[in-house]
């Protein structure tokens, strides 16, 4: 029987498994290989692994490359080390920095989805003629008319849907998620089942080429002349210090911010062409509407069909969140997500993903980067009068 929904018998079906040394892409090349399917494992070089080849916790660093051979020796199957460094640097680490530049906050794990691994493997894959390209995400996919779409997983906790909302419909159609029905407990146990020496490998961190995760040291590398001092502003209209550069704060930070009034402040705002770090009480991170851009659209027929009252729907704007009540529309060539129950801390260049319902199997409609937010009126408003000089501000002495 063929369990990737292929017309073929498994004998007869190439499958390519992207391997990146870790315990998820290991155990689907031990699945498919024990099912039958003539599988060809590939590994990405996806940056300068030297500095990394020791450090615990790396993707597709020196050691991930090693453990990828070695399953792939244990498993019986042919393995393929792939130079993507360059196409990585274009395509994921610059970009990165220059969204941190203009005070955003990028998930580099998308780009990687969309550009190196689900477009230019994707392309390998085909010229290696394979049927279909698994990997250890997990998400599930499973036909819908003449094509596939995309669910989340069993295993809540470790749903991977938010870092593939980017994913096309001809990629879905080509990709296979073996491990969207397993918990990932019972992934391991497959693994020393197997044999496989990653059985008990640690988890590889989200972010492979930010060492300890500090990006303001990759940005520092990457743009220098990024580093531009600036005010740090509360949202009433005071300045309360001064910065090294708005690419060492995030939307929601609470600690580290270098300033103190007696009060708890959290960074509400970054912007990039004043270079000001505005602060505020939580309640000014409140973000009730957000306006993407760059939409991927997966539901039924094309985004723009979308009914103008809008649709019910549930949006996830981090990874680590579930899924909220939303309510979604599309005008003027941008899609439009009303939060119903508010969310802090949401940052332009993050992404905004939408799904059929809060359950474990809820379908991806898609989503898009976040362009813009909106707060409650009178956040909206202190914030607009800030930025665009109608109040005068009043210096205080940091503490």
């Amino acid at each position: 029987m063929n369990t990737l929904d292929l017309d073929k018998n498994p004998e007869d079906t190439r499958v390519v498994v992207a391997m990146s040394g870790g315990v998820d892409s290991s155990v689907v090349a031990g699945i498919l290989k024990g099912q039958g399917y003539d599988v060809v494992g590939v590994t990405l070089q996806l940056y300068d692994h030297g500095a990394a080849v020791h450090r615990a916790g790396s993707c597709c660093a020196g050691q991930d490359i090693g453990d990828a051979r070695r399953v792939a020796e244990t498993l019986g199957i042919p393995h393929y080390v792939l130079d993507y460094e360059k196409r990585f640097r274009e395509a994921v680490i610059n970009p990165f920095a220059e969204s941190y530049v203009a005070g955003e906050t990028p998930v580099p794990c998308i780009a990687c989805n969309q550009t190196v691994k689900f477009a230019d493997l994707l392309k390998t894959a085909r010229e290696l003629g394979a049927d279909a390209l698994a990997t250890g995400h997990y998400i599930r996919s499973r036909p819908n008319g003449a094509h596939r779409a995309l669910y989340r997983p069993l295993d809540a906790d470790k749903d991977q849907s938010y870092f593939l909302f980017a994913t096309t419909q001809e990629q879905i159609d080509y990709l296979r998620f073996p491990l969207g029905d397993l918990p990932k407990a019972e992934t391991r146990r497959l693994a020393a089942e197997m044999g496989l020496s990653v059985a008990e490998k640690a988890e590889s961190q989200d972010i492979c080429f930010v060492p300890q995760g500090k990006y303001s040291d990759i940005i520092a590398r990457l743009r220098p002349e990024a580093a531009r001092s600036g005010d740090i502003v509360h949202i009433d209209g005071r300045v309360l210090g001064t910065h090294d550069g708005i690419m060492h704060y995030t939307i929601g930070q609470r600690r580290g911010i270098g300033v103190a009034v007696g009060e708890p402040l959290y960074v509400v705002h970054l912007d990039a062409p004043t270079a000001k770090v505005v602060v505020g009480p939580r309640d000014a991170l409140e973000t009730h509407r957000l306006i993407l851009r760059d939409v991927n659209w997966l539901g039924d027929g094309p985004v723009s069909d979308l009914p103008d009252e809008g649709f019910d729907c549930f949006a996830k704007v981090r990874s680590t969140r579930p899924p909220t009540p939303a309510r979604a529309w599309h005008t003027g060539g941008a899609l439009v997500v009303e939060l119903l129950e508010g969310e802090a801390g949401v940052a332009p260049g993050q992404a905004c993903v939408l799904y059929s319902s809060d359950e474990d199997n809820a379908r991806v409609y898609g989503g898009g980067f976040i362009d813009r937010t909106e707060r409650t009126d009178e956040a909206e408003h202190l914030l607009r009068a800030l930025l665009d000089g109608r109040r005068t501000t009043a210096s205080v002495n940091p503490a």
